[in-house]
């Protein structure tokens, strides 16, 4: 292995790690639609900014934020507004399940039961049709992921799991 692929895998791994915690794509999520500072985002997620800061260094030094121009605050601080980049889209995140379920569970917490739209559907198809259902769903989703927000648009989220049912075999 070159060492151009080492330093590609080790990117790879870095990017992996900084998506890995919920935390972190709840502040990305935060961040996708406005332009946030360090202490928007602390505020928001009813964190210390210490902590904030960490995991937002974490996610720009690894190409998921991006730093906007400095500006004074009220106080005449300097405050960084962060704005997610969207390519923690295409990332692929090993054993990714258990950290997406908590995230949507951590973003769900606090909601009413008419706030949040549940589908369920149980099916029983070869392999190559849930192959092409899942490729059909990710397509679409991705279409919808790449498309600029709508500045009239509602910021919403949404969740999708698939699994094998094992008590229906």
């Amino acid at each position: 292995m070159s060492s151009a692929n080492a330093a590609t895998d080790e990117e790879l791994q870095a990017r992996a790690r900084a998506l890995s915690s919920p935390l972190r794509l709840r502040i990305l999520r935060l961040c996708l639609h406005k332009a946030r500072t360090n202490k928007e985002i602390a505020d928001l997620l009813e964190i210390n900014p210490a902590t904030s800061l960490h995991h937002v260094r974490t996610l720009l030094t690894n190409g998921f934020l991006e730093a906007g121009e400095t500006r004074r605050g009220n106080r005449g601080a300097k405050e960084v507004p962060y704005r997610a980049t969207r390519m923690s889209w295409g990332t692929k995140i090993p054993d990714a399940a258990p950290v997406l379920v908590d995230t949507f569970l951590q973003e769900i917490d606090g909601l009413a039961p008419d706030e949040i739209q549940v589908m369920r559907i149980g099916l029983k198809l070869t392999e190559e049709d849930q192959r092409e259902l899942l490729e059909r769903i990710k397509g679409l989703l991705s279409e919808y992921a790449m498309r600029p927000a709508d500045d009239d648009g509602v910021a919403t989220s949404l969740f999708l799991a698939h699994h094998l049912d094992q008590t229906a075999n």
